[in-house]
């Protein structure tokens, strides 16, 4: 599968822009089958890109707004347009998007869009990119339960990407699909075809504090009681921030880490950023699903230690492609918006991990999301189980 990035700063002039990237891409080799991923920040007026990038451009284009960009060239980008150009004769990519999703209809309209892209597609699907919106208020619907409802639909197909960000406003992230924009949409493309998609993510979590409970009562991605007591209680006996109730700040450098028991006795650990307290009820409210059963554990990371954990992952997505025969040359990768705020004034400090590092040959794309999706290996066989992470860094490779 052949691969470019192509960016421009300008989301003023459309038409400039749209120029900008069409001659990016000249040199590009399309073959028979295409498909561009597009992030852009969320003042740009897609309707009117889309409609500039499609008279010329006749394959599909998804993608969603983001707070800031990842790019192999510019590195941080918090402005601007990015697009990844996908080509191969021997893929196919099939794309589509649900109406709004409210906690009523998300698991239907997940279930039949998915279904209705299937019975167009003549080969075995191998990967779902997909981007959501954010729909956490109170007990709503998690990202979690958007991943679960795209999993069952696609019976465990592997599923990365993540959920639309914007300037922390909360409001303006939007989700793409060709001509159609949504807010709480779920845009996906499901790829068939030979490819061996492989998947890397770091939490950063290098230790651990004494805290370690069992969730002994919990509603979605909210939790109760942690062993006989409130999630307040604990909290107060680690000495930790809980006199107010909006607390995401406060843990930024404290995300918590969860280990989830599956269905068939595996674990998988992923990581969780704690964003409300309640103060009458003492239960807590974080930014994904906790389920009762699941462990529960305090992380302790520094600056230091972000940079380390992705330079890391690097090393090992870059070490699989050279010891594999098949041919990658694309790296899509997000990162948590909670990580940006955890990094402080050092925006540069996760490009730092891959800049001037990558393979030749290879093409780099990535955003700052509020959420990301990407499979993790389950303690005991390695297999693959589709997950959402907050706090996370996360790879696929192409």
């Amino acid at each position: 599968m052949n691969s470019t990035v192509i960016y421009t700063e300008e989301i003023d002039d459309l038409e400039e822009a749209a120029e900008e990237l069409f001659a990016q891409a000249e040199q590009f080799a399309f073959c028979k089958n295409s498909l561009a991923i597009l992030f852009t920040e969320e003042e740009t007026e897609y309707p009117e890109l889309y409609r500039l990038l499609s008279a010329k451009w006749d394959f599909p284009i998804i993608g969603c707004t983001a707070m800031a960009m990842l790019l192999e060239k510019e590195g941080y980008c918090n402005t601007g347009i990015s697009v990844m150009l996908l080509s191969a004769d021997d893929c196919s990519f099939t794309v589509g998007m649900t109406d709004e999703l409210n906690v009523n209809n998300y698991e239907e309209q997940i279930g039949d869009t998915y279904r209705a892209l299937l019975a167009q597609t003549d080969a075995e699907v191998k990967l779902v990119i997909s981007y959501g919106g954010m729909l956490t208020k109170e007990e709503d619907v998690a990202g979690d339960n958007l991943v679960s409802a795209l999993n069952a639909a696609a019976d465990g197909v592997p599923i990365y990407g993540g959920t639309a960000s914007d300037g922390f406003s909360f409001d303006g992230f939007r989700v793409f699909c060709n001509g159609q924009v949504t807010k709480n949409g779920q845009v996906m493309a499901l790829v068939t075809g030979e490819i061996r998609p492989k998947f890397v993510r770091v939490n950063s979590v290098e230790n651990m504090a004494s805290f370690s409970y069992e969730v002994t009562q919990s509603r979605n991605n909210v939790v109760y009681r942690l062993g006989n007591g409130t999630l307040l209680d604990a909290l107060k006996k680690e000495d930790m921030v809980v006199d107010k109730a909006d607390v995401l700040g406060d843990y930024l450098l404290s995300p918590f880490v969860v280990t989830v028991k599956q269905g068939d006795g595996e674990f998988v650990e992923v990581a969780r950023n704690l964003s409300v307290l309640n103060q009458e009820t003492g239960a807590g409210s974080f930014l994904g699903v906790i389920p009762e059963g699941a462990i529960l554990n305090i992380g302790i990371i520094n600056r230091a230690d972000v940079k380390k954990s992705v330079e890391q992952a690097f090393d090992t997505i870059f070490q699989q492609i050279q010891e594999s025969e098949y041919p990658y040359r694309t790296l899509l990768c997000n990162s948590c918006c909670a990580r940006f705020l955890a990094l402080a004034s050092n925006t540069s400090a996760e490009v730092e991990a891959f800049e001037g590092r990558l393979p030749e040959g290879i093409s780099l794309m990535g955003l700052y999301a509020y959420g990301e999706y990407c499979p993790v290996k389950g303690n005991l066989s390695g297999k693959d189980y589709n997950m959402f992470h907050n706090f996370t860094f996360t790879i696929l490779a192409l």
